[in-house]
C-alpha cells in the first residue's frame, strides 16, 4: 500500500505525489498537525484556518476515489518520523510519497523522516511539484544560484521553450480500503478562528481556485500590467492563498496563462506576459532558500547589511503595527492587511520601505508581523520582498531608492478610493486634501486620525546615512 503525506499540496488535480502514489497502487493519505511548529514559523491564524477548511475540502473528494485521509498529530516536525513509521507500519505502508518543499526545516525533517522509514524498508519518494524547475537545474555559467531575477527569468525562458512543463493526471476511483477517512479539524490550538467577513472572502477548495483562475486568465488578465498597481481595482488574480496551500498549481496557472495569450509566454498580450513573469519571481525566491539558506534563518542575503544601525523604536513600530501612522496610504494597507489577511502587492512594498528606510526598523520585524498575518504568507515570497524593499537581499532595491508614501498614494489611489474605504473618519476630504503635503503635517482637521509620525524628508537623510556608513557599501554588492 502507498502513503501519501499531503503538506502544502491541498489539491486532487495535478498533484505529482498523489498521482504517482495511485498508480503504483492502493492509496492512503495523511495530513500531520504539526501547531508548535507553524506558531515557530509564525503561520497566521487566518492561515492555519485556510489549510484546516481546504483539507475539509479535500477530504470530500478524495472520499469520492476512496481515498481515506489520515489526521495525525505532530505537534513539532521533530516527531514527524516517529509518528509516520508507526502509521506505515500499522497499514502495512510499502512507500511514501510527498512534494518536495525548500525551507531549512521542511528539508531537514523530509530527510529524518526518509531515514527513519528506509532503515525500516520502506520507501520514500519525492517529486517536483509546486515549481517548474528543480532547485539547482536553473544556474549560471558558473554553476550557482542565480542572484539576479532578470538573469534566472532569462534561463527559464530559454528551458520553457526547449520543453513545457506537463500536468499530471488526477487518481482514479480505486477499490475501497475499509479505511474510514478522519475529520479534520476545524480548529487547532494556538490559533484563533478568524471571523466570518474574513473567512468568505477566501473560501476554500479547488473549485473555488479553479473559478478564480478561469475568471482572472478569461478577460482580467490582458489589464493585469496596466491596473495591478491600483488597490482600488480588481486587478490582480487573487490566488496567493491557493498557490501558498497548494490548492492550485503553478502549472495549472501558468497553462492558464499560455491559453489566453496564443501558447505564448514571453510575447504576445503584455498582461500574460507580466504575470507569467510574476509567477516567475515566486519561483526565483523559492530558489534562493535552496540556494542561500540564510535566508530561512533570518538573515540578510547581503552579509553587509547586518550591520545597518536600525532604531530601536516600539512606539513607532506599534504605530506601523495598527495603522496608526499619519500616512493614510500606510494606515489603509496597514488596516487592509488586519481584516483581510492579504494586501495589495504595491502596497507590501510601500509599507516596507516605510518600516525599513524612513522608521529605520529593522526588516524582520515587518516579515514577521506580516507572516503572523498574511492568509498566503509564503517564506520565500515574504522574506524576498521584505529582503528587496530593505536593500538587504537579492536583487534588491538600490538603498537611495526610497518609495515617497504620498507620491504612491496621488499615482496609485488617485481618488483616494482605497484610502477612504479603510480609513473612513477622513471620508469628508477632498482627494486634494488627502495628498496635500502641508495638510499631511497635522492640518487635517480630523480629530480622531493621528499626525504623521515622521518628518518623510529627514528620515529619508536619515536612512540614506545609515547605508552609506556600511562596510563595502558599493552599491551593496552581493557576496560572491
Amino acid at each position: 500500500m502507498q502513503l501519501i503525506w499531503l503538506r502544502s499540496d491541498l489539491r486532487l488535480h495535478d498533484n505529482t505525489a498523489l498521482s504517482a502514489a495511485t498508480a503504483r497502487g492502493p492509496s492512503v493519505a495523511v495530513y500531520l498537525l504539526s501547531p508548535q511548529q507553524w506558531l515557530a514559523h509564525d503561520d497566521a491564524p487566518c492561515k492555519v484556518d485556510f489549510w484546516l477548511r481546504n483539507l475539509s475540502e479535500l477530504r470530500h473528494a478524495l472520499d469520492a476515489l476512496n481515498i481515506p485521509l489520515l489526521i495525525r498529530k505532530a505537534s513539532r516536525w521533530d516527531e514527524a518520523p516517529k509518528v509516520l513509521l508507526e502509521l506505515c507500519q500499522q497499514l502495512k505502508i510499502d512507500a511514501v510519497h510527498v512534494n518536495e518543499e525548500y525551507g531549512i526545516h521542511e528539508t531537514r525533517r523530509d530527510a529524518a523522516v526518509a531515514h527513519a522509514l528506509k532503515a525500516q524498508g520502506i520507501e520514500f519518494y519525492s517529486y517536483l511539484d509546486q515549481l517548474l524547475f528543480k532547485p539547482g537545474t536553473v544556474l549560471t555559467r558558473t554553476g550557482t544560484y542565480f542572484q539576479v531575477f532578470s538573469q534566472f527569468r532569462k534561463v527559464c525562458y530559454e528551458r520553457l521553450h526547449a520543453s513545457l512543463p506537463r500536468l499530471v493526471t488526477a487518481p482514479a476511483i480505486q477499490a475501497p480500503l475499509g479505511i474510514a477517512s478522519d475529520e479534520p479539524p476545524s480548529h487547532v490550538e494556538g490559533f484563533d478562528t478568524p471571523g466570518d467577513s474574513l473567512r468568505a472572502l477566501w473560501p476554500a477548495g479547488e473549485a473555488e481556485a479553479q473559478h478564480r483562475l478561469e475568471t482572472f486568465t478569461g478577460s482580467q488578465i490582458d489589464y493585469y500590467h496596466s491596473e495591478r498597481d491600483f488597490p482600488a481595482k480588481p486587478g490582480t488574480s487573487q490566488l496567493s492563498p491557493y498557490l501558498a496551500a497548494g490548492v492550485i498549481s503553478p502549472r495549472q496557472c501558468f497553462h492558464a496563462a499560455l491559453r489566453s495569450n496564443q501558447g505564448e509566454f514571453e510575447s504576445g498580450k503584455v498582461g500574460a506576459v507580466t504575470w507569467i513573469n510574476e509567477l516567475l519571481w515566486r519561483e526565483f525566491y523559492k530558489h534562493i532558500l535552496v540556494g542561500y539558506p540564510r535566508v530561512s534563518r533570518h538573515r540578510a542575503f547581503r552579509p553587509e547589511t547586518e550591520a545597518l544601525a536600525w532604531r530601536d523604536a516600539p512606539e513607532d513600530l506599534k504605530a506601523w503595527q495598527q495603522g496608526r501612522t499619519g500616512l493614510p496610504i500606510i494606515d489603509a494597507a496597514m488596516r487592509q492587511l488586519l481584516e483581510t489577511g492579504w494586501m495589495h502587492n504595491r502596497l507590501r512594498m510601500v509599507v516596507a520601505m516605510f518600516l525599513t528606510k524612513n522608521l529605520l526598523i529593522d526588516w524582520r520585524e515587518g516579515e514577521r508581523f506580516f507572516m503572523r498575518h498574511l492568509i498566503d504568507g509564503d517564506l520565500a515570497a515574504n522574506n524576498g520582498g521584505w529582503q528587496w524593499s530593505s536593500s538587504t537581499g537579492t536583487d534588491s532595491a538600490p538603498y537611495f531608492r526610497i518609495f515617497n508614501p504620498l507620491s504612491q498614494s496621488e499615482k496609485f489611489d488617485a481618488e483616494g478610493v482605497f484610502i477612504k474605504y479603510w480609513l473612513p473618519q477622513i471620508n469628508g476630504m477632498s482627494k486634494k486634501d488627502l495628498h496635500n503635503r502641508a495638510r499631511l503635517d497635522g492640518l487635517f482637521g480630523v480629530a480622531d486620525y493621528p499626525s504623521p509620525i515622521v518628518n518623510l524628508s529627514t528620515s529619508r537623510d536619515r536612512a540614506l546615512a545609515a547605508f552609506k556608513n556600511l562596510p563595502s557599501r558599493e552599491n551593496l554588492s552581493p557576496p560572491g
